[in-house]
């Protein structure tokens, strides 16, 4: 039913928002995107047993009682979520929980839109479009806030340049300042690199339980993978080592021009 998949719709995406702030709050240490990521995911956690539970009420009725594959990767899902809140409360150890998320998330949205799929060929049409919306909201969502850290890295370079060589010119003045342009930059990361991740975790669920695997070596999926490396360098350089602006912003622009080269070679891949 319509109702249905707007109701799933809406709970991947605010899994998706949940995982955001907890990205952020790894980074940055927030507590406010703590909090809000912590409830945010609590819902998802508890609509998610709530399905599950239903499941089980029905299931219970029958004569013969059957989970299916899909209600099974439900449950993993499930399990993944209570476990990363087991991780959050007694390890601390934030990184973890944000990647097992990745992976629930991936399940979760993968069993949601699969539930009625089975024997009928218009489901799995349906199911693969909204697998498909899924992947490139997140997809053009990541690219177009990662586009714009790419210009604030150019800016960067343009003004550290323009510094360096005692070249200072009266249209600079209407750029920010370094430390701005800067923090903008790496917000626009923590926020795209997430997304990207998400939207690449979507793509290859499907693959692997289909068992796919050699659909891995596609170019799209390997220069993802490895932009998405790049990214994941720049953050923790950045946040780690505190390496100088002028250096991670030539960072950024690597893993960004591998972006737009991914982006051109579609009708390289074998799939897409």
């Amino acid at each position: 039913m319509n109702w249905e998949l707007w109701i799933y719709d809406t709970v991947v995406y605010i899994y998706a928002l949940s995982l955001l702030f907890y990205f952020s709050d790894f980074v940055y240490e927030n507590r406010k995107a703590k909090q809000l990521g912590t409830g945010l995911l609590v819902f998802v956690w508890m609509l998610s047993g709530g399905f599950l539970c239903i499941r089980l009420i029905t299931e219970w009725k029958e004569p013969v009682f059957a989970f299916t594959n899909v209600d099974l990767m439900q449950l993993f899902s499930w399990i993944l979520i209570t476990l990363s809140f087991i991780v959050r409360r007694f390890y601390r150890i934030e990184l973890i929980v944000f990647f097992v998320n990745i992976i629930g998330f991936s399940l979760f949205a993968l069993n949601l839109y699969s539930r009625k799929q089975e024997g009928n060929t218009l489901e799995m049409w349906r199911t693969t479009r909204e697998l498909l919306y899924v992947h490139i909201s997140l997809v053009i969502s990541a690219y177009a806030i990662l586009t714009v850290g790419a210009l604030l890295a150019v800016m960067y370079l343009i003004v550290h340049y323009a510094l360096k060589k005692k070249k200072w010119m009266k249209w600079l003045r209407r750029f920010p300042s370094l430390e701005v342009i800067a923090g903008t930059m790496e917000r626009m990361v923590i926020i795209g690199f997430p997304l990207l991740v998400m939207s690449l975790a979507i793509a290859l669920v499907p693959i692997m339980i289909e068992g796919k695997a050699i659909m891995l070596l596609d170019i799209q999926i390997i220069m993802s993978v490895c932009a998405i490396g790049i990214y994941g360098y720049f953050i923790y350089q950045r946040a780690v080592h505190k390496k100088p602006g002028h250096d991670i912003a030539r960072l950024y622009l690597v893993a960004y021009a591998i972006q737009i080269v991914n982006m051109l070679s579609g009708e390289y891949s074998s799939f897409h």
